[in-house]
């Protein structure tokens, strides 16, 4: 054994992950498992200790290192285990010099940490890599840390506050890996709508997407990740209408259907914004496709103020659900906010899930008979422009762009004819 990454969390930490990995490795690190953390709930980061301690049993031999945005926030947590070798802060994990300089260890506790102030950062640089390995799909980083403060979320304080990598850098890193093979780049970040801000002439990720697409003409297919509608910008809303090598798929952070909830979440929309967005785009590009973030059973969530959200899954025409029961993260202010029983958290966590799935049967079915541009990620599975999962009946060669026709699904995946 090398170097072993194990990643949790969003698509950034993936990214994060291989830059990572090859700063170890060219650092002659072996026999290193690197922990990269999440902390979006309090439950991400019990699945990361927990994650540890088998690691610990399975590779006895092997240094662990923890990092990421549990470990930024938690430092002492990790270095109180006896697993852990090191712990290593969201910006010191993306210097080579840190790596480099972790080959003389078993020194003081103290001394094992190397977590600093995230919020003094105030400058993101893109890590060039060539490829992702093992993944048909590359991602980007153009944008760390977020400004807001939402009443639920202790990621600020993981990943600092909003900065951007310059729209040069991004676009030789998308032309990298291009030529390097991939087919598809998704642009990654905390808050990647609030792009720009911190760069001269404030340039919005519309004006990025614009760029890249016209720099970069041998981009095959680019995705956005995660975006807060309510900064969506004009030159986005036009590369969404008249760009065919933008696919025609948006994961919105949604959060909750209901206006009181959104306000004691601190988000910055109310229901009837992130409807009339929804109906735009879809005005825009018929064949968007929606995914969006919900939390069940945030506190003082009513029964009324539930079926809401539920509501908002047909009114938004969401196909991909990512469903999060409430749990109260330490140190942020929805913490010591009036409580929802846990199982009554949970049931709604189940019913949004069933909503879900429903909203996904209804896509499923209205794909059959359709013409898909498919990239396979695996011998027999591949994604549509849309993100949908298809499935074919004979291996088929990862990181091809294959054309399909949508024969049915098993309620779950497409299957291709």
């Amino acid at each position: 054994m090398a170097v072993e990454v194990v990643t949790f969390g969003c698509r950034l930490n993936t990214y994060e992950s291989e830059a990572m990995q090859r700063h170890a490795e060219e650092a002659g690190l072996g026999e290193v498992v690197i922990v990269n953390t999440c902390a979006v709930t309090g439950e991400a980061t019990r699945q990361a200790r927990q994650s540890i301690r088998k690691l610990a049993r399975e590779k006895p031999g092997a240094r662990i290192i923890v990092t990421g945005c549990a470990a930024q926030v938690e430092p002492e947590t990790f270095a109180a285990m006896p697993e852990v070798s090191q712990v290593v802060g969201n910006h010191e994990k993306m210097k080579a010099e840190t790596w480099a300089g972790m080959r003389d260890f078993g020194v003081a506790l103290t001394e094992r940490v190397l977590v600093n102030d995230i919020m003094a950062v105030k400058e993101t640089a893109i890590h060039l890599i060539d490829g992702m390995r093992g993944r048909t799909r590359a991602f980007v980083q153009v944008q760390n840390g977020c400004d807001h403060r939402c009443t639920f979320c202790i990621i600020p304080y993981g990943r600092g506050n909003s900065r951007s990598v310059p729209m040069g850098a991004v676009v030789e890193q998308v032309r990298t890996l291009v030529e390097h093979g991939s087919r598809e780049v998704v642009l990654t970040g905390v808050d990647i709508t609030s792009y720009g801000k911190d760069l001269p002439g404030e340039p919005k990720l519309g004006t990025l997407v614009k760029g890249l697409l016209r720099h970069v003409p041998e981009l095959e297919r680019l995705r956005i990740s995660s975006i807060d509608s309510v900064e969506a910008d004009d030159d986005l809303l036009d590369v969404i209408a008249n760009e065919s090598r933008l696919m025609p798929h948006l994961h919105l952070s949604l959060q909750a259907g209901d206006d009181m909830v959104l306000k004691r979440m601190k988000r910055r929309h109310l229901r009837a914004d992130a409807i009339a967005f929804c109906e735009q785009v879809k005005r825009l590009r018929p064949d968007m496709v929606f995914g969006a973030d919900i939390i069940a059973g945030f506190p003082t969530e009513t029964e009324e103020m539930f079926t809401r959200s539920l509501d908002i899954v047909e009114e938004c025409s969401l196909t991909h659900l990512h469903v999060f029961p409430f749990s109260p993260r330490p140190g942020t202010p929805a913490a010591r906010m009036p409580q929802v029983a846990r199982d009554v958290v949970k049931e709604r966590a189940r019913r949004l899930r069933e909503k879900g799935e429903a909203a996904l049967l209804k896509h499923l079915a209205e794909e059959i008979g359709a013409q898909r541009n498919v990239l396979i990620e695996s011998n027999q599975l591949g994604r549509t422009e849309g993100f949908t999962l298809v499935r074919f009946d004979r291996p088929m060669t990862p990181g091809e762009i294959v054309p399909a026709t949508i024969a049915g699904h098993d309620g779950k995946e497409l299957l291709a004819a």
